[in-house]
Order: C-alpha cells, then sequence, then structure tokens
C-alpha cells in the first residue's frame, strides 16, 4: 500500500532530503500536504512535481503568490500558522515534523494528535515540550521517530522491549569545525568558519551550535525524552569522521553501534520506510579506505554549551526551554555580527541565572516561557556580556 506523507517543512534541508527520497520512489507514497516559510517557488515546484494535495505558506503575506503559482494545478493553497496546523492534521500516515525552531512544536503536536507516524526532525518539541510532547504521543496512540542521525542510530541499535538491558547510551560528535582550536583563536571565529561543518550539510543554525557543541547538549537532552534510560547513562564522545552515528552498550558488554555516510538521507530513509527498509542513493562505506576510526572525551573548558545541556536536563523543569531560547537568540546574534563565538554560551549561562519559572504544563505555558527567555537573552546581547 502507498504511504500518505505530509512535510512541515519542506523546503529546508531536511525538507529537501525527504523529497528527493519520496521522488525516486513515487509509487510508495502519496503526498497530502507540504509547507514552507514564505519560499513560494520552491514550494510550488515541490507541490506540482509530488503531486501534492495542499500547499501551505506560514508566512500569510506569501500566500496570494502562491494561488497564482499554483493556479490550475488543482493544488490547495493556504497560509498562516494556523493553516500550517491544520495541514499537520490533514491524516497522514507519516509526517515529517522539520520546521527550524520553536515555530515546529504547535504543527509537530498538531500531527502527533493525529496518531500517526511523526519524525522530528527539529530538535525544539521534545528539548522545550518534551514531556508534553511523549505524553500526547501515548495519549493519541503516535509513533514518534528520530530524524537526527545520532538519535535514529541509536534508535536501530537500542533494545525497548528489555531497556533494563541497556547500559549506556553513547551519542558521538563530530566536535565541529573547531574541534583543534585553543580558547583563545575561538574568539575570533567568524560566521562562515563556523558554519563550515568538517562533515555535514546543514543550515547556519544547526551548524552554528554543532560548532558550539550546543547542538549535542541538545541531543542530549532529546535522548533522555526518546529512551528509557537514567540521565547518567547517557554520554557524549567525539568521533571526528562522524561514521559511527551513535552506539548503545549494553550490561554484558556487547556495544551496537550503527554506522553509515555523513548523508541525512540515510536516517531519513530509515524513519520513511519504517518498519521497512528502502534503497538511498548512498554508495556502500568503504572500510579499506576509512582507514581508521578516532574517537576523544569532549572539552567541557573550550564547549561549555555541554556543561548548560547537562545542568538543563538534570534540574528539568523549564530550564530546557530556556536554554534552547536563549542559544537561539545568541547565534542569530552570532551570525549578524553583534556577538563573538565564544558570547554564544555566555549569553545562554547568563538567562539560565536570571530565569528560573515553574514546569511548563502545556504549550501555551512553553511559548511564554520561550518569549520570556528570548526577551531577556536579547536584552543581554543589547547590554553585552560581561
Amino acid at each position: 500500500m502507498r504511504r500518505s506523507v505530509t512535510i512541515l517543512g519542506a523546503t529546508g534541508s531536511v525538507g529537501g532530503s525527504t523529497l528527493d527520497l519520496i521522488e525516486r520512489e513515487p509509487e510508495r507514497f502519496e503526498v497530502v500536504a507540504l509547507t514552507a516559510n514564505c519560499d513560494v517557488e520552491k514550494l510550488a515546484a515541490a507541490a506540482i512535481r509530488t503531486g501534492a494535495r495542499h500547499a501551505v505558506v506560514a508566512d500569510e503575506s506569501c500566500l496570494p503568490a502562491l494561488r497564482a503559482r499554483l493556479a490550475g494545478t488543482g493544488i490547495a493553497a493556504a497560509g498562516g500558522p494556523r493553516a500550517v496546523c491544520e495541514a499537520a492534521r490533514m491524516g497522514a500516515d507519516w509526517t515529517m515534523a522539520a520546521i527550524v525552531g520553536l515555530a515546529g512544536l504547535g504543527s509537530a503536536m498538531a500531527a502527533i494528535e493525529g496518531g500517526g507516524t511523526v519524525v522530528l526532525a527539529n530538535k525544539e518539541p521534545l528539548v522545550s515540550a518534551g514531556d508534553l510532547v511523549t505524553a500526547a504521543a501515548r495519549r493519541h496512540g503516535a509513533t514518534i521517530l528520530p530524524a537526527d542521525s545520532e538519535h535514529n542510530a541509536i534508535y536501530q541499535c537500542f533494545d525497548f522491549a528489555r531497556p533494563e538491558r541497556v547500559r549506556r547510551i553513547i551519542l558521538t560528535a563530530s566536535g565541529g569545525p573547531f574541534r583543534d582550536w585553543d580558547v583563545a583563536a575561538m574568539r575570533g571565529v567568524t560566521p562562515a568558519q563556523a558554519c563550515a561543518h568538517p562533515n555535514w550539510s546543514m543550515g547556519a543554525k544547526i551548524s552554528v551550535d554543532s560548532a558550539t557543541m550546543m547542538n549535542k547538549g541538545l541531543e542530549l537532552i532529546e535522548a533522555a525524552r526518546l529512551f528509557p534510560v537514567a540521565n547518567e547513562a547517557l554520554e557524549i564522545l567525539v568521533h571526528r569522521q562522524s561514521v559511527i552515528h551513535s552506539m548503545v552498550e549494553y550490561v554484558d558488554g556487547s556495544v551496537l553501534a550503527q554506522m553509515g555516510p555523513s548523508d541525512m538521507r540515510v536516517p531519513i530513509a530509515h524513519t520513511l520506510a519504517w518498519p521497512d527498509r528502502m534503497a538511498t542513493p548512498m554508495p556502500p562505506l568503504d572500510f579499506v579506505a576509512m582507514a581508521r576510526l578516532d574517537f576523544a572525551a569532549p572539552d567541557p573548558v573550550r564547549f561549555p554549551a555541554l556543561r548548560l545541556a547537562r545542568e538543563a536536563l538534570e534540574a528539568g523543569g523549564a530550564r530546557p526551554a530556556i536554554l534552547n531560547a536563549a542559544n537561539e537568540v545568541a547565534v542569530a546574534a552570532f551570525l549578524a555580527g553583534r556577538l563573538n563565538f565564544l558570547e554564544i554560551a555566555a549569553i545562554s549561562a547568563d538567562t539560565l541565572d536570571r530565569y528560573d519559572p515553574v514546569a511548563p504544563e502545556s504549550l501555551e505555558a512553553v511559548w511564554a516561557i520561550d518569549a520570556e527567555a528570548r526577551r531577556i537573552a536579547g536584552e543581554r546581547v543589547k547590554d553585552g556580556v560581561a
């Protein structure tokens, strides 16, 4: 049977990789809806190519242009945040939630409430609202699959039937472009340097997060929401080749590792075909050419984001949401040339020191906490970091 799919964030890098896989085997998939922020041309072209039934722009001011571009195609066009959530509720068997930032939380939750398979490619739902998201999935019978290469690797290796057999989960990290730099050199890093990831092709924000290793810290929090293990069983290991995407160690000493090329189409294909498998255009791993795999402990002095994330995980409540919001503000300021590289983590730490609300019990509370954390972080950016 054909699987019906919806892609929330179809014009981003993850959305593009998902579309590439779907278009390679069109007989297996029926596209219900595609959404984007305001890239009308790219969205419309993808909708026409895949025969999507609906195309939605989050920025309602772009709707007239989308309607004009889709005139005569039979594809329904809509606009605005509410329309994005309505697209998520259209009952697709499989939904890719790849909208960047907390803007993707509402539509991801809408898809979860539909009870299908929801693939999370954005970190914010589980980092900022993890308890609410996982509770909703249980309540509505939805299956959450991770598209991050690390969490997808763990998912493939984890024994959900007997989680007590797991001793450790080891998240691997490339270490980013500055894994061998000293602190003094890192202070002068430019946005272009921070976005030049040595192994992966990603958007600017996630590339900077990889460079600060905040990305790995947020993944630590995600892993705690996805896998039933104690926080202390979660570890991070720098693996510069990015061939082993993560590992699960069992109580008998066995370690299961998922390996593959540094291409998001591999984990996406796992979720798209799950519980089956599908072909990707990736060539086989050449183990002889690979020659060696290196591992090292992460440096918490040069990468303080790891400590901040671990502390937020242990504290729980609103702390992960505050960390995520402050980091987004700081990264945006760095990319705009208003902060130096080392000040990104400093802004996040300062915001955590200044704001400590109660744990959110609703999406509205998550959004309120996010907004206040962003306000505080934004003020600190204006004032400068001591």
